[in-house]
Order: structure tokens, then sequence, then C-alpha cells
């Protein structure tokens, strides 16, 4: 690849675009979408902005507090080396697009320095312009940024590859993994290999957390032992260590804020909750001895934030709040875009342009009835029809779940596109 051509190919279709005239060559989807999310919010193309650093102390309290500590390891075993040795460096940024760890060529790291690519600078979308550390951050994908694909003219010098990484016990964002160097040094494989990285560290996760169910289960075993009737125990996040007398799930949705003592669910409806190390001990109650409680009256479905979404049931009993994962973000709107219902193959045309994949659809919505029962119907699925439902929107509808690849969310986005 002639990487001095590509980039002054790159430089005539990014001005082209800013200028408002048509490239001869259009910018890849990721690439255009994320120019215009930032010609939209004002960021300018032309001069480099830098936020203020973290202190020493808020960097160290942020890497203290960072999931992405207990696998910087298995990351640093796999990049560092590597990229190293291609004049690069290995960035790992939190879930807020912050600088929490740099290594790598010393050359290269003095150069991110003069960029603003420091230790506790943000990073993100928003602050800096299409990069490779805060576009994944807000498509949840890797994403490769090659010289004039940066917004910020300034950082045109520069490459860099980024893939976030997730927790697999709830799909909360925790970061990105960052590879990042001088244009001339950039290699197409880097992609790959940063994905794969990030996946390794997601795997490496995945195992403390069957790890520490374990824990969890030797405390449980013998405490069910001693009970009659039904009980489970969950960790904190509600998935399942050990049960008795019910049929096993593998996750119980939570509260975020669960105490100990009475409590409603909406998987187990009444039951009692007692702390266990680790997570709780959950014993349903026979509901003919404690009423259910009223019918829930609305449902606000937030997706104004472009990483965060969230799903109250308000009106009940007990009001509730779920966090909701991309998916179920995605579903969950298109839904409220038909109060009448969609039937699967509808669905699955919106979500992927293809109404035979029905069975993914069907999948995840068997996954949003555990925590919204019968609020949600079927055939075809949609809310109750006894049921407000309000959604949050961004300010401007260009930034709606910008994660999103499905045609019906993109539709939706286009109407205020630049």
């Amino acid at each position: 690849m002639d990487l001095a051509h590509a980039a002054r190919l790159l430089k005539g279709v990014r001005d082209a675009t800013l200028s408002g005239q048509r490239p001869r060559v259009q910018p890849r989807p990721v690439i255009g979408d994320s120019w215009g999310r930032m010609m939209l919010r004002g960021v300018d193309p032309d001069h480099d902005f830098r936020s203020r650093l973290l202190t020493e102390q808020e960097l160290a309290e942020r890497r203290r507090g960072s999931p992405l500590g207990d696998i910087l390891p298995v990351l640093r075993d796999a990049l560092v080396s590597v990229a190293d040795a291609a004049h690069h460096i290995m960035v790992v940024c939190d879930a807020d697009g912050r600088v929490l760890w740099r290594e790598g060529s010393s050359s290269v790291l003095r150069k991110a320095d003069s960029l603003g690519f420091e230790l506790g600078a943000d990073w993100n979308e928003s602050v800096v312009g299409t990069n490779g550390v805060g576009t994944p951050l807000v498509v949840r994908r890797p994403v490769q940024v090659f010289s004039a694909e940066h917004f910020v003219q300034t950082h045109h010098p520069w490459t860099c590859t980024g893939a976030p990484v997730t927790d697999p016990r709830d799909g909360r964002l925790l970061g990105v993994v960052d590879v990042s160097g001088p244009l001339q040094t950039m290699h197409p494989a880097t992609l790959a290999l940063v994905d794969s990285v990030a996946k390794l560290a997601e795997a490496r996760l995945r195992d403390r957390h069957i790890t520490s169910l374990d824990r969890l289960r030797a405390v449980a075993a013998p405490v069910l032992a001693r009970l009659t009737g039904r009980a489970v125990a969950v960790d904190v996040h509600g998935w399942t260590a050990a049960v008795t007398g019910m049929a096993p799930a593998d996750r119980f949705t939570l509260p975020k804020s669960l105490a100990a003592g009475r409590t409603w669910l909406p998987s187990l409806g009444p039951c009692l909750a007692e702390p266990l190390p680790g997570g709780w001990l959950l014993r349903p109650e026979d509901p003919r001895d404690t009423p259910e409680p009223l019918a829930a009256t609305r449902l606000v479905l937030d997706v104004s934030s472009p990483r965060y979404w969230t799903l109250a049931v308000l009106g009940g009993a007990r009001d509730w709040t779920h966090d909701l994962s991309p998916r179920h973000a995605e579903l969950l709107f298109l839904l409220s875009t038909h109060r009448r219902g969609r039937s699967a193959s509808g669905l699955a045309d919106d979500m992927f342009g293809d109404p035979a994949r029905t069975v993914t659809v069907r999948a995840e919505l068997s996954r949003v009835r555990r925590y919204l029962g019968g609020l949600l119907a079927h055939r075809p699925y949609r809310f109750h029809e006894d049921i407000d439902v309000q959604v949050i929107l961004p300010a401007n509808p260009a930034e709606l779940l910008p994660h999103s690849l499905a045609p019906a969310i993109r539709r939706a986005r286009s109407v205020a596109e630049p």
C-alpha cells in the first residue's frame, strides 16, 4: 500500500466533505457517520482542543477502580512487544475515554505527547473528533482510523486502531484498548490483532467471573441444603450460582440497589433477599401470601445518551430501572415506533435488513421478557396496550443509538444528517 498516496486521497475526501461538496470517493460508513456527528457537535476540524488532564491522584483512583487493571498483563503480553517493534504504542482508556495506561516505543510516546495523547487525557470523540479511542466507544466495535480519517487536522500524521472491551457479566462498556503510531507504520492487520486481544481480555474476565461464581456456590451450597422450598443464590449481577426447589435460570434481573428483606423482582415476584459473601440468597414467597404489586402504567425508554440506555418501569407498587444492552436498546426503540406490534420477520428486517433472521430476534426478545414479563406481548411483539410508553430521544436525531447498524435506525438518524 502506498501510504502517502492513501493519505492524500483521504485528505481530499475529508476536505470535500467538510466543504459540503460530494467527494470522488465516499468515506467508509463508520468514518462518514463519525464526521457527521462531529459537524453537528461543532468540533473544530482545524484546531486541536485538549481538555484538562487528570491529576496524578485522579489517575491513580481511576486505575484502582477500573476492571481493566486486572487484565492489563494480558494486554501487555499480547501487544506491547508487537507495538514496540512496529514503532507503535499500546494505550488503554476507560469508558470515559480517559487514557489510563500507555506503553511501547519511547520515540512514539514522545510524539503522542505532542498530540495530547498523554496519561489522563480525554480522547472522547466529542472532544478530539474521530479517533481510535473515542469512535470505538461510540460504535462499540473495532475501528481503525488512518491519517485524514481523523476529523481534526492536527491528528493526520497519526494512525490508531482501537477495540472496545466489555464486561461479560452485564455487557457494560469498560473501555478501549488501542494501538497507535505514525501513519507510515500503519498495517491493515493491526485491526484484527487489536480485536483479537480485546476478545482475549474479555475471555479472561469471563474466567474470573466463573471463578467467583464457584466461590459463591461453595458458600451457598450448605445454606441451600438446609432450606425447604424455593431458593436461589446469585452474584451481585444476578448470575445464578446455585438453586434448589425451582427451575434454574442463567440470570435474574436485580434492581440497582437491592437491600436485605422483602422485595419484588420482575422475574421472581415477591421474595426475601439475604446477603451472602459475593452475592444474594433469594427466597421466592408464595404469591398467595403476598399480594402481587400493582401493574405498571408507564414505561420510559431513555435512548438520549450515545452510550448508556435505560428502561424505567413506573406506576406499579415498586418502580424500577433496568440498564439496557445495545441490542435490547435497539429492539425496544423499534417496538416503540410500532405500537400496534411488529412480527419477528418485520423486526428482523428492521434490525438486519433480512426478514429471515427471526431466530435471533425471538431469542433476544425472550430475554427482554425475563424483566418485562407481561408488559411485552407477542404475536405480534408489542408493548401492552394499557401501558403508556415514553421515549426520551437525543436532542439531535443523528445521535440516536450511534452504535447501531440496523437499517431502520439508520433511517431514523438520517433525517438530521448534514
